[in-house]
């Protein structure tokens, strides 16, 4: 292993002659986190001693971290979908313009009260009509009132029979309407877990290699296919990262510069195509048998709630006059002013990692707060890391994107850090605040690899909260976005469900907050992007706050 010397690079000697403030940031945000590189003496590996996945290869896990990757496994173990013969016909196939669902009466008759939970039959049909047999179709449900501003995310119960139940707490007087979603049909599902596990590098990576006026460019990703071509081997030493790219010809694998996303292929079969059609079988209402809405009366105390006894229903929250409202725990607080938000943050090191989804985040209270300074350190703006201060207040906020796999184009190499690594070179304390968001990036790649991460950064959250356990950790989870073709190959809604269970159990029990975006992107009237249109975000942003100033 060698590591870069602990110079002054020229872009930041100018912090030197900063504030004391400016110097407490380079030693958290720099100092503790110099980068290093593996192999970097021609370690060159082809056949890793490592465990084989097809052509993924993984280091052994501890007993412990084993038996917790095959339990995740197995609770996200999706409904087996029928095999998809060669000659698909897409008439077998799950049909929203011909699946309907019905509102269920309420248990005992009479009216419905805020605090009953309302449930929905949902009926899968094929084009022909004909009832599915099987579960597995990707369905999402949603009550909401357009006037009120109002709007909560159900939850969807598959019964492995071509029927689903939708459950919902009623928790607003007035109109409540139902909307159910088919995002994909059961047969579009065997066809994205076939990608994920014959086609893991259907997005590659590649990384400029230069020395002097020599240069080449090499196919880089976790997974490699099996070549003759030796190879590099850049596994991070502190936290078992696997990276990989192939060896230039003439050159060393030290001479690596830079990271950059590939090239995307596409490799459906026959007809595959047709389950992935916008407006079609992709993110398409379902509509209702009967009425699509019920009166909400008042709570009634004299009457328990009505439940339903198959779930155990659990939300974050719900909208209401379009503003987010926590179910449990934290209440959250709004912070429409700049002055409120600089009276919060007050004293405070906001650290944030990830994709740019929480980049979003940082981008969002620069623009909100105008005292809060973004300094120039002419970087790239899709890659970072970003720096923003208010002197007069004491808040530092930076930003930071998690190491590779990273989408993002030119990124040098010193510029790849793990969010785990960062955290060690973290102090931490009651004054600084950590948020990770790290999702998007994973969903081409066998779970084992989500799983490994974030089992990576949970033992750095938890060394951080040991030394230093005033320390706030919050954790961002994923969001439902638009589909197009590339994006449901490449990140589906699917692919981000299934992570964002993962990302939850794996935190479940441990001194960390969540910010929900997902039921908060689901339970939203604004459509879904991969990046949230501004009210969204600035709930988000109202959670984070309410957490940092309870």
């Amino acid at each position: 292993m060698k590591a870069r010397v602990n110079s002054c690079p020229p872009k930041y000697c100018a912090l030197l002659m900063l504030p004391a403030v400016f110097i407490l940031f380079f030693t958290q945000f720099k100092y503790y986190s110099i980068p290093t590189k593996i192999q970097n003496s021609e370690r060159v590996s082809s056949e890793p001693l490592w465990v084989q996945h097809d052509f993924c290869t993984f280091q052994p896990l501890s007993q412990k971290d084993a038996v917790e990757e095959r339990h995740l496994l197995g609770s996200i173990a999706w409904p087996e979908t029928p095999h998809l013969p060669h000659s698909l016909s897409l008439e077998q196939t799950s049909d929203p313009a011909h699946s309907t669902f019905t509102i269920l009466p309420r248990t005992g008759g009479g009216q419905w009260h805020v605090g009953d939970q309302l449930g929905v039959m949902i009926k899968i049909n094929d084009y022909q009509g004909f009832p599915k047999k099987s579960g597995g179709d990707v369905l999402l449900a949603r009550m909401h009132n357009p006037i009120l501003g109002a709007g909560v995310a159900g939850q969807v119960v598959d019964h492995l029979n071509g029927s689903y139940s939708g459950i919902f707490s009623l928790l607003w007087e007035g109109s409540a309407q139902i909307e159910v979603t088919l995002v994909h049909p059961s047969e579009a599902v065997t066809v994205l877990r076939r990608l994920t596990k014959e086609q893991p590098d259907r997005i590659s990576f590649q990384s400029l290699f230069r020395s002097g006026a020599l240069s080449e460019t090499t196919t880089c990703n976790v997974c490699l296919r099996p070549t003759q071509q030796p190879v590099c081997n850049y596994t991070d030493p502190h936290t078992g990262e696997p990276w990989f790219c192939f060896k230039p010809r003439k050159l060393s694998c030290d001479t690596r510069i830079n990271h950059s996303k590939g090239a995307f292929k596409q490799s459906l079969k026959a007809r595959e195509e047709n389950l992935f059609q916008s407006g079609v079988n992709m993110k398409v209402f379902i509509q209702a048998s009967g009425p699509d809405s019920v009166a909400v009366l008042p709570k009634k105390n004299d009457e328990p709630k009505v439940k339903n006894w198959f779930v155990k229903p659990e939300w974050s929250g719900y909208y209401y006059q379009g503003l987010w409202r926590a179910l449990s725990g934290t209440t959250v607080r709004q912070f429409n002013t700049s002055p409120a938000i600089t009276q919060c943050l007050r004293g405070k090191a906001v650290h944030l990692y990830g994709d740019s989804t929480i980049r979003q985040w940082f981008e969002h209270l620069i623009a909100t707060v105008p005292d809060i300074k973004e300094f120039d350190l002419h970087n790239e703006r899709q890659i970072g890391p970003f720096m923003a201060l208010d002197f007069a207040n004491n808040i530092l906020l930076t930003y930071r994107c998690h190491g590779p796999p990273i989408r993002f184009t030119n990124t040098p190499t010193s510029e790849l850090r793990y969010v785990a690594n960062e955290l060690d070179g973290l102090i931490g304390g009651t004054n600084t605040v950590v948020v990770i968001g790290i999702w998007s990036h994973f969903s081409t790649f066998p779970l084992q690899v989500y799983i490994r991460r974030l089992q990576s950064i949970r033992r750095a959250v938890v060394r951080l909260l040991d030394r230093a356990p005033g320390t706030l950790v919050v954790i961002r989870t994923a969001n439902l976005k638009d589909l197009t073709l590339y994006e449901t190959l490449t990140n589906s809604d699917w692919y981000s469900l299934q992570h964002d269970k993962v990302l939850r159990a794996m935190f479940k029990g441990y001194n960390v907050r969540l910010v929900d975006a997902w039921e908060m992107s689901l339970a939203h009237h604004l459509p879904h992007s991969l990046h949230p249109q501004p009210p969204i975000v600035k709930n988000m942003i109202d959670v984070l706050l309410s957490y940092i100033c309870h």
